[in-house]
């Protein structure tokens, strides 16, 4: 393998609404580069990156994929990710991976929902943006139209870099070039809005081009990347995907003006937990000592589990010895891998700004940090946020002696996307999957059942609902027991008060004089936490509560754990019971694309199940985006609900916003509901 500098490298994310052709353009980058020597078709099921066989069944990207590829010079290592809102888990972790988001508009939908988020958590990450037009040779677009309404969402800092020319069937440059002709607007105004925002970061520039009124493209870089880096300047490029109008173009844009890892923002990582951690850049020097990240995680039927990293410092080579996070032990690297979609390629050394993969490593999990010295243990990258999966299924196994491996199964799935969570709920006996949507759902147990040739039998599940109090209450509980010999004895006082929404737990240790022996105080906090999982008035975890243990008796003889684990479970029991427990319900935000003549339609529905409009905003091609909130059990069927109010032209995603307090009627209806199977059990 031949090696190069880390100014080589260009990392790049292709990110944005689902069916913008992100997968096509990274095709048409791969052949136009001579990567590969015939581009693949979606439609066909034989591109690079949609490999899987659901992708192809699904005609869409349901995961991540990594390719690489040269161009004049420069190493690109691209990321290619879903774009619909169901696969945003698989989206989000490819920004901690690169130093360039390049954000693909639909040309005929222009600005859509994902194309708004992916901006924002773009800028959030501190990565350089570009957007990218993709069809612009499509029917019925206005292009002059959505570079205007791109500049209003996101700002003058928005500028062409092309333009398309010869009705779509090409680009011209703007940037290196002052003069030339286009499709719409002028190519020498577009040249000089670039220099005068490019110079805008420099002073010195700024006042040597006042003065002499022209600068070289030489002298523009490192302000450029500036600019780039600072959000001072969001570049715009045209392109069709399909025909390969402007995919040269953007190969050169990508190797001249898009930043190497030594040029973007580098990362932001964390010594030490909670307020004590402190922050620090990671550099991205080959001396260095390792720090790479793993951003995603892949269980491969033949080859294991698979970590995917980026490495952000230092070089890993064969025979590397790295540890994962805060393990003590490391592994040796016996096989370095490179992905270029499905295929694995081994490589001798891997440098910051490179993506690379090791195989048969249990201990690797998503987000993890390696290194190759303990001087970097307890450090992690600043973290993700990711959407709370809220749309669940009961599932079970069909056949009988599945469970073990339904476990299994259900833990796969989970380490290779942060937004799949499994719950079990010991008050109802159900293990629910939670996703993003109903697709994500679809495409979990299609994987279940086709890759892990597992059958589950479904069913709605409870919803998610949670208990707190209202007041504070005490509680007290003595155990005792005596059969012969050594007995049991502890005895707990202890009081509960109401936390702020979302405050979760708080256990405070306020015994004074060692009436409780300090090594039982553990098993007073356990007994209390048991009781947090399934509360007494309709059997929901509790949450929002203080707990504070005042006071208590002990035996010398015989006190135990035992003894005053179950002490603090009475006490705690007894506590809530008084405390004016109330039923929690999750209200989920709302975000509805569709058609704006079914805006009244659908804000009348919302309203019939509880929920609110909180705002509508005008989209590209007589679409409305419409946000909200609505507690999330009156979503049962919205999903057909949708298609039938908009013909099949709506789509929704939702989001956990907080927690609130049901109607009455339901929490009686709830509490009698667990009353009955208290009775009956």
């Amino acid at each position: 393998m031949s090696n190069y500098p880390v100014e080589a490298i260009r990392t790049v994310a292709l990110v944005g609404q689902g069916d913008s052709g992100k997968t096509t353009l990274a095709e048409a980058l791969l052949h136009k580069s001579g990567a590969i020597t015939a581009a693949g078709t979606v439609e066909r099921g034989d591109t690079v990156c949609d490999f899987d066989p659901l992708e192809r069944d699904y005609r869409h990207s349901l995961s991540s994929a990594l390719v690489h590829f040269q161009h004049d010079g420069a190493e690109i290592r691209l990321l290619d990710t879903p774009g619909f809102p169901d696969f945003i888990g698989q989206a989000i972790p490819a920004l901690a991976a690169v130093e360039t988001a390049l954000v693909v508009v639909n040309a005929q939908n222009g600005i859509e929902l994902t194309t708004r988020r992916m901006m924002a958590w773009a800028a959030e990450r501190g990565l350089c943006r570009m957007l990218v037009v993709n069809k612009i040779d499509a029917e019925r677009v206005d292009l002059p139209g959505l570079l205007a309404q791109l500049r209003e969402a996101f700002g003058r800092e928005v500028l062409p870099l092309n333009l398309p020319a010869d009705g779509a069937r090409r680009v011209v440059d703007c940037f290196f070039n002052p003069a030339g002709t286009a499709d719409f607007s002028s190519v020498a105004e577009a040249h000089q809005a670039l220099v005068d925002q490019v110079v805008e970061v420099d002073e010195d520039l700024m006042a040597r081009y006042l003065e002499q009124g022209e600068v070289t493209p030489e002298e523009l870089h490192a302000p450029l990347e500036r600019a780039l880096r600072e959000g001072h300047l969001i570049p715009l490029c045209f392109v069709s995907a399909r025909t390969g109008a402007g995919v040269a173009e953007l190969l050169d844009v990508l190797a001249r003006l898009a930043p190497n890892p030594t040029e973007g923002n580098p990362p932001l990582f964390y010594k030490g937990e909670g307020e004590a951690a402190l922050a620090f850049r990671s550099e991205p020097d080959p001396a260095r000592h390792v720090l790479a990240h793993v951003f995603k995680v892949v269980i491969d039927p033949f080859v294991g589990k698979l970590g995917i990293f980026r490495v952000h410092q230092g070089t890993v080579t064969r025979d590397t010895q790295l540890f994962v996070g805060e393990g003590r032990k490391p592994f040796k690297v016996g096989h370095l891998l490179r992905l270029q979609g499905k295929r694995y390629d081994e490589v001798d050394r891997l440098v910051p700004g490179d993506f690379g993969a090791v195989a048969k490593v249990d201990e690797i999990e998503f987000d993890a940090v390696l290194h190759d010295s303990h001087d970097e243990d307890h450090i992690h990258l600043q973290p993700l946020a990711f959407p709370v999966p809220m749309q669940g299924l009961a599932i079970e196994p069909k056949r009988r002696g599945d469970e073990q491996r339904i476990t299994e199964v259900l833990q796969r799935l989970v380490a290779e996307d942060p937004c799949v969570k499994v719950d079990y709920h010991p008050a109802t006996h159900e293990t629910v999957l939670r996703a993003m949507g109903e697709l994500h759902l679809r495409y979990l147990l299609d994987r279940m059942a086709g890759g892990f040739k597992l059958e589950v039998a479904t069913r709605p599940p409870r919803v998610p609902y949670r208990e707190t109090i209202t007041r504070p209450a005490e509680g007290h509980h003595r155990h005792k027991k005596q059969s012969g010999g050594a007995g049991q004895f502890g005895e707990v006082f202890l009081r509960v008060e109401p936390l702020p929404r979302g405050a979760g737990f708080e256990f405070v240790d306020a015994v004074k004089g060692g009436v409780i022996p300090g090594q039982f105080i553990p098993s007073v906090e356990k007994g209390v936490r048991s009781v947090l999982a399934a509360g007494p008035l309709a059997g929901f975890p509790v949450e929002d509560v203080k707990v504070t243990v005042y006071d208590g008796k002990s035996h010398s003889v015989d006190s135990k754990d035992v003894a005053f684990q179950a002490a603090g479970r009475r006490a705690m029991l007894a506590a809530l019971r008084a405390a004016g427990a109330i039923v929690l319900e999750p209200i989920v935000a709302i975000e509805i694309t569709a058609p704006e003549a079914r805006l009244g339609d659908l804000a009348g529905d919302l309203t019939g199940r509880r929920g609110q409009v909180g705002g509508t905003e005008p989209l590209a091609q007589g679409l409305t985006l419409i946000r909200g909130q609505v507690p999330l059990a009156e979503l049962e069927g919205y999903a057909g609900r949708l298609k039938s109010i908009t013909a099949g032209q709506g789509a929704y995603s939702l989001e956990l916003s907080h927690y609130d307090t049901v109607p009455q009627e339901v929490q009686q209806r709830l509490a009698a509901g667990y009353k009955a199977e208290q009775e009956e059990d």
